[in-house]
């Protein structure tokens, strides 16, 4: 009985106990505790550890949704597509950069911090202010330091002497190497797209670049003896002009071009260029003195050239001859008509042509016999259809010139004071003086000194479309043969191409690598009442398709002058033919001398019957048309309709209905 008291009370105790911990355990929030095994045997082997237990309690990102590929690759794309927009900036930025550098708009400058220009000093090459570390940290700098090779002084105030400068500058940014009409197309392409370039101008004449269209035509028609000796003309709309395109002070000082901060162009005359390096980019004058450029361009031009038997005559002969061709032949010619009684031109090309009719104008007043040789059958035979170059002979003949065409010069002599002439007709005349106006040659003296590459076929330096002969080395004017992208290789001896290529060398020179796609034109007045524009390949020995119609009073050179301010035309004192007959028959090449062409179109034909070259007659200020048709490549078949574009007649009533009757072909 004690036994199942004693068992029974220690069971309440055993409860109580349990119940208690169970109250206590139950008060700690989120523990989780696993009963153990009060035996002697220890803890299963299958039950988990407080830490096992805590892990797997620990949240994890498995429940997540799983993306699509694994996070390398998505994060590979989103760095290509960054990558790509940032080399898309990159090239926007270049490409916007060069844009703004090429336009002249920004400059890229070398900072040296260890040298700098002495800003009162000179700029250019040879001429170093240099300073020590202590005086860099200074404010102000060091006086300059000039080289042994410039030998420059300083006056008293420190101030650079620019008198002591060489003559030549040793370096140059920009080089032009001739003086002429391409010489200043090129330099004012230059200035216009680099504002601050420097440009040194090696001329061989003691003049400043000037027009040669005047000292053919103009110059011959003034009367004002003291405008003509200071090389000026009068327009027909009586404004007064100089061949000249800039007066003497517009141009710097060779020896300060470099010392111009804002830049300038220079000119220095009376040198020659007699040897070129492309590759060292360096230039040799006949004094040895040694120019260094960055850029340089070839417009040496050309020369007139001579009859083999002028050359061959008497030192009385030669002293007697003239060629041609500048502002000193000029002057001379002028001093010899005032005091000749007679004189002869060989040649019927536009210079022989155009001189023969300003002699024989002022032949009329003086008494003078003027005379015309030239192997053709009349004036501009290669270059007009037979039939135009036989009327035009006719008209020069009006002006009081002697004709003697189907003849060459056999031979010169000089006696009893005069130059006797002999052609290979048996004729003889003597004058006192003889023109040769027989040709140009472009001068490429430089090609032979330097390693230039000169054009067998056309002659002149060869280059490409750009006018680029060597790397940084250019060509324009009469001395380069280019290639014409229309028509093929070329070489062109007129004002109008000397202007436009000089343009477009200045352009590339500057970085614009522009090719040659202008058609240039030309023109020559012959007479008070006949004038001519033409462009591309003017030949007569090509076919020709022509349509004429009647002239106006405004259809000559006199009134497109009054009218448009045009200075490079020959002065007129005769109206215009105010009535012609424009029809003609088939049979062109002996035109009855009863006809009289007005105005009008000649087409030139190359073998696949395109036109190749434009011919205006008496039609003026419609070259822009005339550039369209060539460029479109018009065809044998439809030039009378193509012809319709020139607005050559008055009225519709003056319109033929027959396109054969006012159509010539040979």
């Amino acid at each position: 009985m004690q036994r199942a008291v004693a068992f029974t009370q220690l069971s309440s105790l055993i409860n109580c106990s349990v119940l208690r911990k169970s109250v206590i355990f139950s008060k700690l929030p989120s523990l989780h505790c696993q009963a153990r095994c009060m035996g002697s045997h220890g803890v299963p082997s299958h039950w988990k550890t407080q830490k096992q237990i805590a892990l797997e309690n620990k949240n994890h990102m498995d429940c997540m949704p799983i993306p699509e590929g694994s996070w390398q690759e998505s994060y590979s794309n989103k760095q290509k597509k960054l990558n790509m927009m940032l080399a898309a900036s990159a090239l926007a930025f270049g490409i916007t950069y060069y844009i703004v550098y090429k336009s002249g708009c920004m400059y890229l400058h070398t900072v040296d911090y260890k040298s700098f220009k002495y800003k009162s000093g000179l700029s250019g090459p040879g001429v170093v202010a240099s300073f020590s570390s202590d005086a860099a940290s200074s404010d102000e700098p060091s006086a300059p330091v000039p080289t042994e090779e410039s030998n420059i002084k300083a006056n008293s105030a420190g101030e650079i002497d620019l008198t002591t400068l060489p003559e030549i500058p040793s370096e140059t940014q920009y080089l032009i190497i001739g003086a002429g009409t391409a010489a200043f197309g090129a330099f004012r392409a230059i200035k216009s797209r680099d504002p601050k370039a420097k440009i040194l101008v090696i001329g061989e004449e003691q003049a400043v670049p000037y027009m040669r269209p005047p000292l053919s035509k103009e110059l011959w028609f003034n009367e004002d003896q003291l405008e003509v000796e200071n090389m000026q003309f009068r327009q027909w709309n009586g404004k007064k002009r100089s061949v000249f395109y800039e007066p003497q002070e517009f141009f710097a000082e060779p020896r300060k071009l470099n010392s111009l901060e804002n830049g300038g162009i220079a000119l220095l005359l009376g040198k020659k260029v007699v040897k070129l390096d492309a590759g060292k980019k360096t230039v040799w004058l006949a004094g040895g003195e040694k120019i260094k450029y960055d850029k340089c361009l070839i417009a040496t031009g050309g020369k007139p050239k001579n009859l083999p038997i002028l050359e061959k005559a008497d030192a009385q002969v030669k002293e007697r001859t003239v060629l041609y061709r500048n502002i000193e032949d000029f002057k001379k010619l002028d001093a010899i008509v005032k005091k000749s009684e007679s004189i002869a031109i060989v040649g019927g090309g536009f210079l022989g042509s155009e001189l023969a009719c300003a002699l024989g104008k002022r032949a009329s007043k003086t008494g003078m016999k003027v005379y015309q040789i030239f192997p053709e059958k009349g004036n501009m035979g290669r270059i007009l259809p037979e039939y135009l170059s036989k009327w035009t002979t006719k008209k020069v003949e009006r002006e009081g010139v002697v004709i003697m065409a189907n003849q060459s010069v056999t031979g010169a002599a000089f006696k009893d004071g005069k130059v006797v002439i002999s052609t290979n007709e048996g004729n003889t005349v003597s004058v006192d003086c003889v023109v040769a106006a027989v040709g140009l040659e472009p001068n490429v003296d430089l090609a032979k000194s330097s390693n230039l590459e000169i054009d067998p076929v056309n002659g002149g330096f060869l280059v490409n479309a750009e006018l680029e002969a060597r790397r940084d080395l250019w060509v324009a004017g009469d001395a380069a043969c280019f290639f014409d992208m229309k028509l093929g290789r070329r070489r062109v001896e007129h004002h109008d191409h000397a202007v436009v290529s000089g343009r477009l060398a200045g352009e590339n020179m500057t970085g614009a690598a522009k090719p040659y796609w202008h058609q240039s034109m030309f023109w020559s007045d012959l007479g008070p009442d006949v004038g001519y524009e033409a462009i591309g390949i003017v030949d007569s020995s090509l076919p020709t398709v022509a349509v004429f119609a009647r002239a106006t009073e405004k259809d000559n050179p006199k009134a497109v002058v009054e009218a448009t301010g045009e200075s490079l035309r020959s002065e007129t004192e005769m109206k215009a033919v105010e009535s012609t007959v424009p029809v003609i028959g088939q049979d062109t090449t002996s035109p009855l001398e009863s006809e009289d062409y007005g105005k009008g179109i000649v087409f030139y034909l190359n073998n696949k019957k395109t036109v190749v070259g434009i011919l205006l007659w008496n039609t003026f200020n419609k070259m822009s048309i005339a550039r369209q048709v060539l460029r479109d490549g018009a065809r044998n078949e439809d030039l009378y309709e193509v012809a319709k574009l020139f607005d050559i007649y008055d009225t519709l009533a003056d319109a033929p209905e027959d396109s054969a009757a006012q159509t010539t072909s040979s």
